[in-house]
């Protein structure tokens, strides 16, 4: 197989497993009346903790007390993140949570690039936050951007723990453990949030669907593509998930949005590009020093 090839492969496993994350999270969007969307994340969390540790067999011994502290850290990340998206999803479209989640890693890549062009990215991410509110965010549900940008500011921490539990623990055992960290944060509030709907097989079918379709499928396809891809392109693809976020929630949720607010998603995916080529240029510069 060519390079060509490998990476045109690559980049549709990163293309298929952001579909995959927005089908899954539409149909959490379609079970929110039933289960809730902290009784959703209970289910997403508990079964991707299931699956993660069947396919990781992830080994307790030889690890020490700084990286388990790492493991509860990317665990809370993981369950915060994940309680905000939802949360916000019971008000908002799915394309508009999924494009103000995306300012965590965007900011997190603005701050990382230390260049001045870095600020115009940012600038332009404002406008298409601005934009998403039809020229004011006060026409969206003010909570639920409160929950998205809380989701936001969880991604942010999620990606700088996982660093540190990807770097102190082989393969994927640091993450299965943190799942299994986060699963049990959410346990009890998604019992209380869901309540009785629990004991129907079908609801807690469609949960584990949920979670293969939102976390296991993505993060192997993304752990594949990255063998394949450098990191600037996968970080620029992964941007992108505003627009795919945008399609299913009008394919399969019936959500339609604005031309402005379709121009805003547009503007935050331009600017998130922008800051991941920006940041990928200081880290060649960083790596490469001149003389």
């Amino acid at each position: 197989m060519t390079a060509r090839s490998t990476s045109t492969t690559a980049t549709g496993l990163v293309v298929v497993g952001l579909c995959c994350q927005e089908v899954g999270a539409s149909l959490a969007v379609i079970l929110f009346p039933e289960v809730g969307p902290l009784g959703m994340v209970m289910l997403r969390l508990v079964f991707s903790a299931i699956v993660l540790g069947l396919i990781a067999r992830p080994s307790w011994r030889g690890h020490r007390r700084a990286s388990w502290v790492g493991v509860v850290q990317l665990g809370v990340a993981l369950a915060v993140m994940n309680g905000f998206f939802y949360l916000a999803l019971e008000r908002l479209p799915l394309g508009v949570t999924v494009t103000i989640e995306v300012l965590g890693p965007l900011t997190l890549s603005i701050i990382a690039s230390k260049r001045a062009s870095a600020w115009l990215w940012a600038g332009l991410a404002l406008v298409g936050v601005v934009a998403l509110g039809g020229g004011g965010l006060d026409r969206l549900d003010l909570l639920g951007v409160l929950f998205a940008l809380g989701a936001a500011v969880s991604w942010a921490f999620y990606i700088l723990a996982s660093a540190k539990v990807g770097a102190a623990f082989p393969k994927l055992d640091g993450l299965a453990f943190a799942m299994a960290v986060g699963a049990v944060i959410a346990l009890p509030f998604g019992i209380a949030n869901a309540g009785a709907a629990l004991l129907r097989i079908d609801l807690v079918a469609l949960g584990a669907a949920v979670a293969l379709l939102s976390s296991t499928v993505p993060y192997a396809l993304e752990l594949i593509a990255l063998r394949r891809l450098p990191a600037a392109v996968f970080g620029i693809l992964m941007a992108l998930a505003p627009a795919t976020a945008a399609l299913a929630g009008f394919l399969l949720l019936g959500q339609h949005l604005t031309v402005v607010e379709l121009f805003g998603i547009a503007l935050v995916i331009v600017a998130s590009i922008g800051a991941v080529r920006t940041a990928g240029r200081r880290a060649d510069e960083v790596a490469e020093p001149v003389g």
